[in-house]
């Protein structure tokens, strides 16, 4: 008898907790689906978003390899001239090569100022047009405007620290600052992180000067 009590209670207390489980999903289930659906939407707006994305970067680099392929910056330069961020900087910059090895300097010139000056170009991009700016521009531009690019360029731990840091000796050579230059060019030729090539260029430039460099940094022998 006592087991019989036992089943027929716990008969009553599977109904009970199922009716109380269905009455909470009646109160609390659209909370459920509400989430359910939140992640599915999520999940399809991503896809879209990254679809999006991959459609455009692919109409923007075919319109970019056309443009290079038929040897024309201007259209280069206008390949998303309107929009924002990163592409439309690279497009000056490549735009800018384009003409600077065609002999325009004057336009390359404008497309790296339009790059550096952009809004959108506000990070490594930004800066290379700068650092592009002063090697084409050298000698003629501004010497103030100079400076300045430069001693922001070569600030420590600048991605193109060295780099700027070679074009302010060239800076300082131009300006017949010989001694400068080269305590400059030995400072620079002391740091681990110099690239060969750099390393060579900075080697020939002390030769240029008429001292020889110290063996670690002379210049190969072809």
């Amino acid at each position: 008898m006592a087991n019989q009590n036992d089943s027929f209670i716990d008969e009553v207390t599977e109904d009970l907790r199922r009716d109380r489980l269905f009455a909470l999903f009646r109160r609390y289930g659209w909370i459920a689906i509400v989430v359910i659906l939140g992640i599915v939407g999520g999940a399809i707006w991503r896809e879209w978003s990254l679809s999006r994305e991959r459609a455009e970067a692919q109409t923007w680099g075919d319109a970019v390899m056309e443009a290079e392929a038929r040897g024309d910056p201007a259209s280069l330069a206008q390949v998303d001239s309107q929009g924002s961020g990163e592409r439309k900087a690279l497009s000056g910059l490549l735009a800018s090569g384009q003409w600077a090895e065609s002999g325009g300097t004057d336009a390359a010139a404008e497309a790296l100022r339009g790059v550096s000056e952009g809004a959108a170009s506000d990070g490594i991009l930004h800066e290379l047009a700068q650092l592009k700016l002063v090697m084409l521009e050298g000698s003629a531009m501004d010497p103030t405007q100079r400076d300045e690019i430069l001693a922001h360029l070569s600030r420590s731990g600048a991605p193109f620290e060295l780099l700027a840091l070679e074009q302010k000796a060239v800076a300082l050579i131009e300006a017949g600052r010989r001694n400068d230059a080269v305590t400059l060019i030995q400072q620079i030729q002391k740091r681990p992180e110099l690239s060969e090539a750099l390393r060579r260029r900075l080697s020939e430039m002390m030769i240029a000067l008429g001292i020889e460099p110290e063996p670690g940094n002379a210049v190969p022998a072809e």
